[in-house]
């Protein structure tokens, strides 16, 4: 059944900070180590995504190295298995596993303190033992959604449907506050938008297939449910997209197929014909339908049609000059239409399981009605999914009120594609874009189906935004960008503290986000910009001692930048993201000796008067800092490496002049 047929009302119960992945593809990160033990609490952990409702059940629970296991049969393997990783992250050696019957689980075996059941919501035992838990049986269950209860002698897990099931685990996992603790709490979740995750649209260099394998591993860590893989690169969707995939790209996609229904994701195959197709060719059209059903063969559910970046002022064929006029708006949205609703009449409605199809026009960036969108929207399938950007390809921002206009010019409420972190434009030369992921209006949900975001060719890089992205999509009403920007940081670090603090250092020197134009909607560097302007305040106040102290506070975040590099590689257990971050880290690394050169030639001017080796020093390592480049053939488009631009290298400037 269709996720967004499903989406309707709320669920029960679940918590806790999501904490290092394993980076094996295809494994997810339910046997992260746990964060060190701390006194049982009444107040829960951070749970990612915020659940709809969360409270604390009281004391944390006491997880003993014997732990009985009750499995209805309706628990898949990646769930029960992500359940006994956390369950041995949390001390337990011995899980006996047995399988729940109606009648409710068996007696604690000898030996055994703890009894964890997991299972559907509507069967009976599973139910029963949630209420035992003090939990709350759904009156209307959601799709996705998910009951989670925790006391006592009994943590229960109870999905709405499968989605919900491996959901509550991710959750779990998220519980573990110590060796030997989990929190004790009451949950009931379930997503605000029933599509989350990313679009692979960008230009310039494709992920590898090792890339996208990890990728999908990690969106279920985030409860993300949707990827869709359209890379610009891949000649069989666009150039050549009715020419069947040779036999070994076939598996490549057939395994990433797979690998996301392990991790209940829907890999979305978006075909992009607009470049060549001739709408009025019922060779075509078959063609379109022939190659989707490929897909279709190797486990493929959800078909996207892309027909983005191409131009309506010409017509591909004289045969579309016939059939719907002179090339224009209108006749473009009319012969889009008539191709549309076909795959969607004679090939989605004819294939059992396949989802609504999904859909990114030509006019995809504003709320302004037009010929186009006008026939579109009279003429299109109610069921076909249609994306759009914001306000604009690149948006500053997305209100409420904006989604809203979308929804109404299009007729239907609209998916969007969010251009960030994407940096395969000229603003973005040099830049890594790994700011949080706001200024995206709480209440969307009202008028989004969904959203995905378009990453950077960095995919590992990339999940600090994709992180946020899939939190804001699950509750927008209670998303938190900084505590989701850490717990970003925490999943990456693997919960250590010192690496998390040297990952969100890093992240301030790549803070800044641009538009298309020349307003940036995110700032550069505001974290260490807000330390140097209380330096430079404190310095131009004459005091020598508000000067010492200051040296010394900006000195300590300094030695934390200078260290962050050496901290990161130490501590990020994701080798995809060491190589994909190297030259901003080593950039980074000289960036951070530089500024210390520039605080020792401060040191020395308050001492002795005069401290211009130091500043000439800390000039020649600045120097050397700029001239880092991107990794060839990685990027688009190529350039020199920006680390805190406009704020670092401004204060190292200007530091002989204070």
């Amino acid at each position: 059944m269709s996720r967004l047929s499903l989406l309707s009302t709320a669920v029960l119960l679940s918590l806790g900070t999501l904490s290092a992945p394993a980076w094996a593809a295809g494994e997810s990160s339910a046997a992260a180590a746990p964060r060190p033990s701390t006194a049982p609490s009444a107040s829960p952990p951070v749970v990612t995504p915020t659940p709809q409702r969360m409270k604390s059940a009281g004391r944390d629970i006491r997880v003993p190295a014997r732990v009985r296991l009750v499995l209805g049969d309706d628990v898949d393997d990646r769930s029960a298995d992500d359940i006994k990783q956390t369950l041995t992250a949390a001390g337990a050696s011995h899980i006996d596993t047995t399988t729940a019957g109606d009648s409710g689980p068996a007696p604690l075996a000898h030996g055994a303190e703890l009894t964890v059941v997991a299972g559907s919501v509507r069967n009976k035992a599973v139910a029963d033992a949630l209420r035992a838990a003090g939990g709350t049986v759904p009156g209307t269950p959601v799709a996705e959604g998910y009951s989670l209860a925790s006391r006592g002698d009994s943590i229960v897990l109870a999905g709405n449907d499968g989605d919900g099931i491996y959901y509550a685990a991710q959750t779990l996992r998220q519980l573990v506050t110590g060796k030997h603790t989990m929190a004790s709490v009451s949950i009931t979740d379930h997503p605000s938008m029933p599509l989350r995750g990313s679009i692979e649209g960008f230009y310039g260099a494709p992920w590898s297939h090792t890339d996208r394998l990890d990728q999908l591993a990690f969106y279920g860590d985030i409860k993300a449910n949707t990827y869709i893989y359209t890379p610009k690169d891949d000649a069989y969707l666009r150039e050549e997209w009715r020419e069947p995939y040779p036999a070994d790209k076939l598996a490549d996609l057939r395994e990433l197929i797979e690998q996301a229904a392990t991790h209940h994701v829907d890999f979305t195959y978006a075909l992009s014909p607009g470049l060549s197709v001739c709408y009025s060719d019922p060779d075509d059209v078959s063609a379109l339908k022939t190659k989707l059903g490929t897909l279709y063969d190797q486990g493929a559910r959800s078909f996207y049609v892309a027909l983005d970046d191409i131009s309506y002022t010409e017509w591909n064929c004289d045969a579309d000059q016939e059939k719907y006029g002179a090339p224009g708006r209108g006749s473009a949205g009319q012969a889009q239409a008539d191709l549309l609703n076909a795959v969607q009449h004679d090939f989605i409605d004819t294939h059992p399981g396949a989802e609504p199809l999904q859909f990114v026009p030509t006019e995809y960036s504003d709320t302004a009605d037009s010929a186009y969108k006008s026939v579109l929207r009279e003429q299109l399938d109610p069921k076909v999914v249609v994306q759009w950007t914001g306000t604009d390809v690149v948006p500053p921002s997305i209100s409420v009120a904006d989604a809203q206009a979308a929804s109404t010019v299009w007729g239907r409420k609209v998916f969007l594609w969010d251009n960030y972190p994407v940096n395969d434009y000229g603003q973005t030369t040099g830049r890594l874009l790994m700011a949080p992921y706001d200024k995206r209006e709480a209440g969307l949900h009202k008028a989004l189906s969904g959203i995905v975001l378009n990453p950077m060719n960095q995919a590992a890089a990339s999940k600090v935004a994709l992180f946020g992205g899939a939190s804001f999509a699950w509750n927008d009403e209670n998303y938190d960008p900084d505590r989701t920007w850490r717990a970003a940081a925490d999943y990456l670090a693997g919960g250590d503290p010192a690496t998390t603090r040297a990952l969100l250092a890093f992240f301030d020197t790549e803070h800044l986000a641009p538009t298309f134009g020349d307003t940036n909607w995110q700032p550069q560097a505001p974290e260490l910009n807000a330390r140097l302007a209380k330096f430079t305040d404190a310095w131009n106040s004459g005091s020598p001692a508000r000067r010492q102290a200051a040296l010394r506070e900006l000195g300590a975040y300094a030695d934390v930048l200078a260290g962050a590099p050496e901290q990161i590689r130490a501590g990020v257990r994701d080798p995809a993201f060491l190589a994909q971050t190297k030259p901003w880290l080593d950039a980074l690394d000289v960036w951070g000796d530089a500024l210390n050169a520039a605080l020792d030639g401060l040191q020395a001017q308050l001492h002795s008067g005069s401290g211009q080796e130091d500043f000439a020093k800390a000039a020649e390592l600045a120097k050397q800092a700029a001239a880092f480049t991107t990794i060839p053939g990685t990027t688009r488009p190529q350039g020199r490496i920006k680390v805190a631009d406009g704020v670092l290298d401004t204060f190292i400037e200007q530091a002989p002049k204070m």
